[in-house]
């Protein structure tokens, strides 16, 4: 049998995140959209009902006490792409996703702090002038890159 991953792999977390609930559905719609893997950076996460996939048992899920931590554990020649509505973030609709990339998504009230987007190769933002949830915005980054790299997920991906 041979395999390929022409496509390369992803993988979205949160850094410091304020509702389990969100994170929850956010896992599940990461690992129905083809995440490799998911992760959290300060804050752990808990079990939600939200997950009603159990991602966690399904695919990886990874924690890192830190910012510093997960930089020191990026897969070789994977980029950092932040998500956050910032000035000068490029806009997801415009934005061609790396073949190896790891999304990460701040929390709901706070967002990604200036020295998170320091340490981030790309920042992407979705349109709008507020930002959403999120398992919402994470749900629509995967589903963007899904689309764009014609990613056909296998049936028991589902």
């Amino acid at each position: 049998m041979k395999t390929s991953n022409i496509h390369g792999y992803c993988a979205i977390g949160v850094f410091n995140a304020k509702t389990d609930h969100n994170i929850g559905t956010l896992w599940r719609s990461a690992y129905i959209l083809g995440a490799s893997y998911i992760f959290t950076v300060g804050k752990r996460y808990k079990k939600q009902s939200s997950d009603v996939t159990r991602t966690w048992a399904r695919i990886p899920y990874f924690h890192y006490d830190s910012l510093e931590d997960l930089c020191e554990n990026i897969p070789y020649d994977c980029h950092l792409i932040a998500v956050e509505l910032t000035e000068d973030a490029e806009f997801l609709h415009d934005f061609e996703h790396p073949k190896r990339a790891i999304y990460l998504l701040g929390s709901e009230d706070q967002g990604l702090p200036d020295t998170v987007l320091a340490k981030c190769r790309k920042v992407i933002k979705l349109p709008g002038n507020s930002s959403l949830n999120v398992a919402v915005t994470g749900s629509i980054v995967m589903y963007d890159r899904a689309a764009k790299l014609n990613l056909e997920l296998p049936p028991n991906h589902r």
